[in-house]
């Protein structure tokens, strides 16, 4: 592995700068040999060697040539102004030089030796000229469509390609696809130290673009197909087929936005970096809390990015205000990016390409996929797109929030299980019927590595967010809407009978207390009589005693004057 990497090193590169591309092949095209960039018509050849071109102008400061034999530099120069290239102006600058060369093959008469020496002396001016390091010939088919006698344009490549290397060229020769083999010609793909290989895939009406290094001699490279684009902003690249396991994680916690359903989960919120799946039938409010968690996300100084299939951010942005959301401040405050296009305007690969480069430039802290399940395709592809999505969101960091539209209404998954089983959160959304009337449920399936609640929770969409009910359960399970009310209010009076009924009981014994005391005291009042009565009459006996004694003393004293 050591020698493998001492080789990588050692082989001089020159880097592309189109994104994705100079991570596959581990730096760019080798530096200083031929590189054959091959295709179909329409699949991107040219343009892939202008962006080499310009690139290596602007960015590198390695001055490029530009031999056409089929477009004319001003029809360049106007096909490329799209997308942002000025070759005019790098033209003037001495960086870029573009020449014609116009072939005619109704013209061309085969008599005697044919060689390239008028094309080399043409090449070697435009390069001394500007003193290049980069050139690019499109298309080589062109400058032997003329001639007939194989063995000559053999032993004529081959001596085209030995000029480029010997003048210590990075040079990229573009060709068209052959029958059977990667070009015309069949001796390019020999004798180029890199070839390149451009597809441009129709399946189900669908486009899809990719690109696959067929070879690169003297060094590693990735060695699956990547789905790459063509737009308003170059050529970019997807190199993340075969992303690994090997993603940091954090035990940092953000919040969905929803303080009730913060609670739900053991950590008090999501883990960041994680991916969330809200899963559930239309309308029970899947976007609406992802657009929740993302004004929250923005409200804590974080850049959140939009990727939305059915709806355009100014409807989201609409109907998400009558929630109390004003998402446009973070619109217009560049912390909130919606990236809305249709499911179907884009191949599975294009959208993860677009997905990615999207990435790139924003830097966001969270993303939101809504819906995921827009996007159509064989299960096989779909589950491969899914799973590197989310190998792409999470070996960043990023904080990701699916949305999911299921089919079934019941209280089971019922989701794919190519995506559920990716997810780290999954809190389903459920209607449930009661009372005829329609209400709205979550509960919390899974969340890995924290606690979490496993009740059904009611919620409910007001002008102030979304209002997560304590739960109430009754005699047949979870209750919601008017049978909650009426089942609460069924208790009320329940309550209030049974407080009635005792206070009843309570006010029966206060007035049986107040007989019986009232009795006490008529007997208690009665017996003081008698006791008094009883103490009256002792005290008379008494007196009566003390009078007898008096008079007997009397008597006594009277009897002995007498004596």
């Amino acid at each position: 592995m050591l020698d493998n990497l001492l080789a990588r090193a050692a082989l001089p590169k020159a880097p592309t700068g189109i994104s994705g591309f100079d991570d596959i092949t581990f730096g760019g095209l080798p530096a200083g040999r031929p590189t054959l960039i091959c295709g179909a018509a329409g699949s991107g050849k040219t343009l892939f060697g202008i962006t080499f071109l310009v690139h290596g102008a602007v960015q590198f400061n390695e001055p490029g040539v530009f031999i056409s034999f089929e477009e004319r530099a001003e029809d360049l120069t106007a096909n490329v102004a799209s997308l942002g290239y000025n070759l005019d102006g790098l033209v003037a600058e001495g960086k870029i030089a573009i020449d014609y060369v116009r072939v005619e093959r109704s013209e061309i008469e085969e008599s005697g030796e044919y060689d390239l020496e008028g094309l080399f002396v043409r090449l070697g001016f435009a390069v001394d000229s500007i003193g290049a390091k980069r050139v690019v010939l499109d298309t080589i088919e062109t400058l032997f469509s003329g001639l007939s006698d194989t063995a000559l344009v053999r032993s004529e490549l081959r001596r085209l390609f030995g000029w480029l290397k010997d003048r210590g060229l990075t040079a990229v020769i573009t060709g068209e696809r052959g029958e059977g083999q990667y070009t015309r010609l069949g001796l390019e793909e020999y004798i180029s130290d890199c070839v390149v290989l451009l597809d441009n895939r129709v399946q189900d009406q669908i486009t899809t673009r990719r690109l696959r290094v067929v070879k690169y001699r003297g060094s590693a490279h990735g060695t699956n197909e990547y789905p790459f684009l063509i737009d308003e902003d170059g050529v970019s690249v997807l190199p993340i087929t075969a992303a690994g396991l090997i993603h940091g994680v954090s035990t940092d916690v953000v919040s969905s936005g929803v303080p009730a359903m913060d609670a739900m989960l053991g950590a008090g919120g999501f883990y960041s970096g994680s991916s969330v799946l809200l899963s559930g039938l239309a309308g029970t409010g899947k976007t609406t809390l992802s657009a929740i968690l993302a004004d929250a996300a923005c409200n804590r100084g974080e850049r959140c990015l939009f990727f939305v299939f059915e709806e355009s951010a100014d409807q989201i942005c609409r109907n998400t205000r009558s929630m109390g959301l004003d998402l446009q401040k973070h619109i217009d405050s560049g912390k909130l990016r919606f990236e809305a296009a249709r499911p179907s305007l884009y191949g599975l690969e294009t959208h993860l390409a677009r997905m990615h480069r999207d990435l790139v430039r924003f830097k966001p802290h969270v993303v939101v996929i809504d819906p995921i399940s827009a996007l159509r395709g064989p299960a096989v592809e779909v589950q491969s797109t899914l799973l590197r999505m989310v190998d792409l969101l999470k070996s960043r960091g990023i904080t990701a929030v699916f949305t999911s539209l299921q089919n079934d209404g019941g209280l089971t998954d019922g989701a794919d299980p190519a995506l559920s089983s990716l997810m780290d959160t999954w809190i389903k959304l459920v209607d449930m019927e009661a009372n005829g009337e329609m209400n709205r449920v979550l509960y919390v399936i899974k969340s890995r590595g924290m606690s979490h609640s496993n009740q059904f929770r009611e919620y409910r969409m007001t002008n102030a967010g979304v209002e997560i009910i304590a739960p109430y359960i009754g005699p047949e399970g979870v209750l919601t809407g008017t049978a909650r009310v009426t089942q609460v209010a069924r208790k009320y009076a329940a309550q209030l009978r049974r407080r009635q009924d005792a206070e009843q009981r309570q006010n029966e014994l206060h007035r049986r207390r107040g007989v019986m005391e009232s009795q006490i005291a008529e007997m208690r009042g009665a017996l003081e009589a008698q006791e008094q009565e009883a103490s009256r009459l002792l005290a008379e006996d008494d007196a009566r005693e003390v009078a007898l004694e008096t008079d007997r003393a009397a008597v006594a004293a009277r009897r002995g004057d007498t004596e």
